[in-house]
């Protein structure tokens, strides 16, 4: 005999045995089988049918266990055979993608088979419709097929329709019963029914809403027509006929010397308020304000944020007919200033890129200068004779005008280091200078060196921490310069020499946050006493308060009669008078009681 006979006849011999042990075992009581790794074909039957994941939870233990009848039905080596057959088929059934799952269930089932079988011992296995047909399904495949690419997906599609029955219904929400064709409450109002029952009558269609659009005033000169006053009456013409005869500038300005602290004081406590000097002037805040330089007659222009010019005569009896509004501009007029060479003209800027200049003499807002497309912020006079002008724009540019020249276009227009100008002001001596606020940085420029692209600052002041609202120089020398920032401090520099770098003399808290709606605060000096400064205040009762340069606060100004933040103010350059303009269109007067 060869050595392979010998062999293969070994072998048999040491599998028939084996077999027959299996056999004993299994046709004696199946909840008896051992963990020996022999016994592998019952945790084979049982992967077949309930170790695949479809619905392990509608099972119980006892259930997992093959029906006995299979084991029953056929002889030993039929068995046998049978065995190996449906662990292949099993295998074939499983998906792709249930691989790794069955896997793991197998090493759970090995792991918790010992419980399984103790219980057993307890339990009698239920039989069940689906398990048998299971296996019915499992045996008609693999005698009646050979071919063993077929026999997976027709085992896996009945696999699926068991699944599909085995999976609970759907619950369907229950629609509410509606009664009296009505579902669930609901509000009468939304029903358009009032609670009596009546039906409520339609809503009124909304106003459609219009774009709230400001169109430029036509180019050219624009007629002086008041908007509160009859142009006909003889009252408005005396009123033009006032204002035109104050051609003359008073020359006690620039003869009177700075007066002492004390007797400054003394005159200032002599400026009360009362009823008759409160007066409604325009529809909208008071963006600007200038006090006209009269000796002998009271006269306040203001500028307000609809385009409007007011002026205001205080020596009018009754005081209504003393207020004329003019609307020369479409936009905020946040600059306003009476020529220095003739005060009968009032030259106003606006937002609008327009600067006009009203001649009461003839009753006319002629056109100086014109820009569509850019937006002016500020503007103030290079010459003393009111012949050139220096005018900021809200995008950081600066325009040069020369009111000699025909036309209304600019001789120069150049753009500066800072991306916002918000105040321009020119140094009262040296008149080639002039400072500009904007953002954070404070600058001083010199006119001589403008150029065509980008001037670039003499003087930078870098102290501050936030936006500033506007920088003046000091009214008779230009030796200080104050400031007004949002980080709420007023700061004075000294600027007596204008070299590389400015020095900070001051630093005032104030409270300078007026909010959205309040016109922002500007601190502007007092053009009698250049070393006092002149702010409004946000404190309670409503005050406006008066600084000396070295921090001090000198006088406070109030009354009964000021009930509101006075943002904008400006004192007359002779006379003891201060005025205050607010949010709503009225100035605040306080006089000495010898200039009532």
């Amino acid at each position: 005999m060869s050595r392979s006979g010998a062999a293969a006849e070994k072998a048999d011999s040491r599998q028939r045995p084996q077999m027959k042990v299996n056999e004993y075992k299994e046709n004696q009581n199946i909840a008896y089988v051992s963990l020996r790794p022999a016994q592998t074909t019952v945790l084979i039957k049982t992967a077949k049918v309930y170790l695949a994941p479809f619905s392990l939870s509608n099972y119980q233990l006892d259930q997992l266990m093959c029906p006995k009848s299979l084991s029953e039905k056929n002889s030993n080596n039929e068995v046998a055979c049978k065995k190996t057959k449906i662990k292949k088929t099993c295998r074939r059934i499983i998906p792709p993608k249930m691989k790794n799952t069955s896997s793991k269930a197998e090493s759970t089932l090995q792991n918790s088979s010992s419980a399984v079988h103790t219980e057993s011992n307890k339990l009698q296995p239920k039989r069940t419709a689906d398990a048998m047909n299971l296996s019915v399904d499992v045996e008609s495949s693999q005698d009646g097929d050979s071919d063993e690419d077929t026999t997976p997906s027709l085992s896996a599609a009945r696999l699926r329709e068991m699944i599909e029955k085995r999976q609970p219904p759907k619950s369907k929400r229950k629609k509410p019963k509606r009664e009296n064709g009505i579902g669930c409450r609901r509000s009468m109002r939304l029903l358009k029914v009032d609670p009596s029952g009546v039906s409520l009558p339609a809503a009124p269609t909304p106003p459609t809403l219009v774009a709230d659009e400001t169109p430029l005033l036509p180019p050219g000169p624009l007629e002086m027509t008041s908007e509160n006053q009859e142009d006909n009456n003889e009252r408005f013409k005396g009123f033009l006929h006032t204002w035109a005869g104050m051609s003359k500038p008073s020359s006690k300005n620039t003869e009177k010397g700075l007066s002492s602290i004390k007797s400054y004081k003394a005159n200032l406590n002599g400026m009360v308020i009362s009823e008759d000097t409160v007066y409604k002037v325009t529809t909208g805040p008071i963006f600007s304000m200038a006090l006209h330089p009269s000796e002998t007659r009271t006269l306040v222009a203001v500028g307000a944020k609809f385009g409007q010019v007011g002026l205001c005569d205080l020596t009018q009896q009754p005081k209504e007919d003393g207020v004329y509004v003019f609307h020369p501009h479409s936009q905020p007029v946040s600059c306003l200033y009476f020529s220095p060479a003739n005060p009968a003209h009032i030259l106003s800027l606006s937002y609008d890129g327009t600067l006009r200049c009203g001649d009461f003499s003839r009753a006319i807002f002629e056109e100086v200068y014109r820009n569509e497309r850019s937006s002016f912020s500020s503007f103030d006079f290079l010459a003393e004779d009111a012949s050139t002008l220096i005018v900021g724009h809200w995008d950081g540019n600066m325009s040069l005008v020369d009111r000699r020249t025909p036309g209304t276009s600019y001789e120069k227009l150049t753009s500066s280091s800072m991306g916002k100008i918000r105040t321009v002001h020119v140094h009262p001596v040296h008149r080639q200078y002039f400072i500009t606020a904007g953002l954070r940085d404070t600058h001083i420029y010199d006119a001589r060196r403008l150029n065509s692209r980008r001037s670039q600052p003499l003087i930078s002041l870098t102290e501050h921490t936030k936006s500033i609202a506007s920088a003046y120089f000091s009214p008779l020398t230009g030796n200080r310069v104050v400031t007004t920032c949002a980080d709420c401090n007023l700061r004075i520099f000294d600027s007596s020499c204008i070299s590389s770098k400015i020095p900070l003399l001051t630093t005032i808290r104030h409270n300078t946050f007026t909010g959205r709606w309040l016109t922002r605060f500007q601190a502007m000096w007092d053009p009698k006493q250049e070393d006092c400064v002149i702010v409004g205040s946000m404190a309670h009762p409503r005050r406006v308060e008066i600084f000396h340069e070295t921090g001090k606060r000198v006088h406070s100004f109030g009354g009964e009669y000021l009930v509101s933040v006075c943002s904008i103010n400006a004192m007359h350059p002779t006379r003891y008078i201060l005025a205050g303009g607010n949010s709503s269109g009225k100035i605040h007067v306080f006089m000495n009681e010898k200039s009532c």
